[in-house]
């Protein structure tokens, strides 16, 4: 399986989305069951961004809560700052009756992190793929805080660059990372490796054509030529 950078990632995401009309919430429940098969003890404590990766962790959280495993949500910041498909699942979870923490500073990530020894497993729903640039703010203070508890990231461990595998400053040192469809290109590196403990690449309903430009180009040909 050919490992991919974040920009083939994201244009892999987009044929799928855009293209072939998979809607986004759709691939976001997906990754979210595959990381609830990881999920092995409760209490469990779920550190969330305000981006994809946290409604990834959103979705978990709902699993979790349905099937009582007492999750420990928090996001790091408001729930009003989430968008789109995160937005969507953060208020599916507190539909249900899920608690939530929201930790807007750093001295409020550090409090509310530092309570998650007391949980079975952590989960680093925080940053995914896309980022760039040193680790700071809010994912910095939680990185800083992480307690040593089994970890599960979400995708690609926070503070991994997705193409290098190096460390932006600071990252989590998970025991299981759950990667969406693809590995990605970063995770060759032993630096990154260090990080990711075992590797699960989860199926969560992406064509395979949606990565392989090849393949693509003649997709569309195809389809164009039928219609």
């Amino acid at each position: 399986m050919r490992a991919l950078t974040a920009a083939e990632m994201r244009e892999a995401d987009r044929r799928c989305i855009e293209e072939v009309g998979i809607p986004g919430a759709v691939l976001m429940n997906n990754a979210g069951m595959a990381l609830f098969e990881e999920i092995e003890s409760s209490p469990i404590g779920i550190v969330c961004g305000k981006g994809n990766n946290g409604g990834d962790g959103f979705v978990l959280a709902r699993l979790a809560h349905v099937a009582g495993f007492r999750p420990h949500v928090i996001l790091l910041g408001e729930p009003e700052e989430l968008k789109g498909d995160a937005a969507t699942f953060c208020r599916a979870y507190q539909n249900l009756g899920g608690s939530l923490t929201c930790a807007a500073d750093e001295a409020a990530v550090t409090e509310a992190v530092a309570a998650l020894p007391e949980c079975a497993q952590a989960v680093d729903a925080m940053l995914g793929t896309g980022t760039e640039g040193e680790v700071r703010g809010l994912c910095r203070a939680a990185i800083e805080a992480w307690p040593g508890v089994p970890t599960l990231s979400v995708d690609i461990p926070t503070g991994i660059h997705t193409d290098t595998g190096e460390i932006l400053g600071a990252a989590i040192r998970a025991d299981v990372t759950v990667t969406f469809q693809f590995p990605k290109k970063g995770f060759e590196n032993p630096a990154a490796q260090n990080c990711m403990g075992r590797l699960v690449v989860a199926d969560i309903g992406i064509p395979p054509v949606c990565a392989d430009d090849e393949a693509w180009a003649a997709l569309q040909a195809r389809v164009t030529s039928a219609a």
